[in-house]
This record gives structure tokens, sequence and C-alpha cells, in this order.
């Protein structure tokens, strides 16, 4: 079976192996690399091509240069998000409500809440911060025939979230899938989340389904990949 080639530049091959070490835990958090010459000598690279790979990695805030001494991992994991959490519960996670607006939706998103040709939806925009640091773009559509008239489509955040005002109309949550994507960001994304040049976004669609697998939300949530992983909790069916 034929093979593909690797077609980037040498000094993003050698940035991508020691960005799979750090991401795997072969480069443990706080470790120093090597030198300029062992990594020279492992990659079989000259120097400008490592000093260019470690520039993209610090740039990305895999590294951090210390004067005098070196180079060195940074300091903490990547953070991992649970995907099952809508917010996790430690306090170090806030959000910012950007706008609530009346909109033509994706057409991913319409197709996911079964709309017909033309329905629209209410938007929900957020921005997530961890420790006061910008996470994730979240924005949330809800059928504007089951939003309007509702804290779903008014301005300021709602007391006990989306969950408890559809639990309210008869239509309690039940379920949600989740589709992830990853791609280069958008120039909002990049801005938004200060993301480093470079650093692809996670992408995930969530839907949100209620009895009867109805379709009640769907939302768009963008994450920088270079620092965080998505944790993924399935009980396996007894085969017996």
């Amino acid at each position: 079976m034929p093979r593909g080639t690797d077609q980037r530049p040498r000094h993003e091959q050698v940035a991508a192996e020691l960005r799979e070490q750090i991401l795997s835990g072969d480069l443990a958090p706080g470790a120093q690399l090597p030198s300029t010459a062992q990594l020279m000598a492992r990659f079989d690279a000259a120097n400008a091509t490592i000093q260019r790979a470690l520039k993209s990695l610090k740039d990305e805030g895999f590294l951090n240069s210390r004067v005098g001494k070196g180079v060195y991992v940074r300091n903490q994991p990547p953070l991992v998000i649970d995907t099952g959490a809508y917010l996790p519960p430690d306090g170090s996670f806030s959000y910012e409500l950007l706008d609530v607006e009346t909109v033509d939706p994706p057409a991913d998103v319409a197709i996911a809440l079964g709309l017909a040709d033309g329905e629209q939806t209410v938007r929900r925009r957020r921005i997530l911060l961890h420790d006061g640091q910008p996470l994730e773009l979240s924005a949330s559509y809800y059928p504007a025939s089951l939003a309007e008239g509702t804290p779903l489509s008014a301005p300021g955040k709602i007391v006990g979230g989306a969950p408890k005002v559809f639990t309210g109309l008869g239509l309690p949550p039940r379920a949600f899938v989740d589709r992830v994507s990853a791609r280069p960001p958008t120039r909002e994304e990049v801005e938004m989340l200060d993301l480093p040049v470079r650093a692809p976004v996670i992408r995930q669609l969530r839907v949100v389904l209620s009895d009867d697998d109805r379709p009640v939300e769907a939302s768009v949530l963008v994450k920088g990949a270079h620092l965080y992983e998505l944790q993924f909790r399935r009980l396996i069916p007894d085969s017996d």
C-alpha cells in the first residue's frame, strides 16, 4: 500500500516529535530538554533547524527558557476536560456571556436540531475561562419556537442553566451526543482564545436530547488543542 511522505519543513517535523513527547508525558512537566548539540545529533539537523523548532514550541506554550540554565517543558500537564460535565464544579471555571441573538443556524446545527428550511434559532454565545484565562468559545442554539419567551432568549445568565428551563418546559435533558473534529482556527478564535501561531482547535458539536431523542439544543464548542485534552468515559455493556 503506497504511503504519503512528510512534506513539512524539517523544523516542523522536529517540533512535532517533541510536541508528541510532551503530550504523552515522555517529556514530563518541568523536565529539562536535552542540549542543542544532543538534539542536533538525535534529529540529524542543523542548529538553525533545532532553534526554529524550539521557538515554535515556546510560542505554543509547551516550552520555556531559563536564562543560563536551558530549555524546560511547561510545568503543567495538558488540562483534561471531562466531556460529561457541563461545567466542572471546582471553582476555577467561569464564563462570560457575549451575546444572545435570534439567528439563522449553521447548516450542521439546523440538521442536528431537525429544523425546517428557514427556521431560526436563539443563539447564546459565551467564553469559558479557567483561572481567568480563555479556554473555550461556545455558541448554543435553541429552536426559536421553544426558546422565545423563556430565559433562553433573554440577555443575562440563566439561573439553573438551560437544563432547568427545558425541564420546566417538559423537555428534560436525557442525553447528549458529541461529534469532535480538529481544524485550524478562525481569526475570531485566534483573537478570543489568545491562540499561538499554528495551534489548531478542537471543535465539538454537542446535541442535547430530551425524551424520545428529541433534540432541544445544539452547541458548537471550540477550544485550543495545544493545551487541552478531552476525556470520554463509557461503560462497556455486559457481553455475557
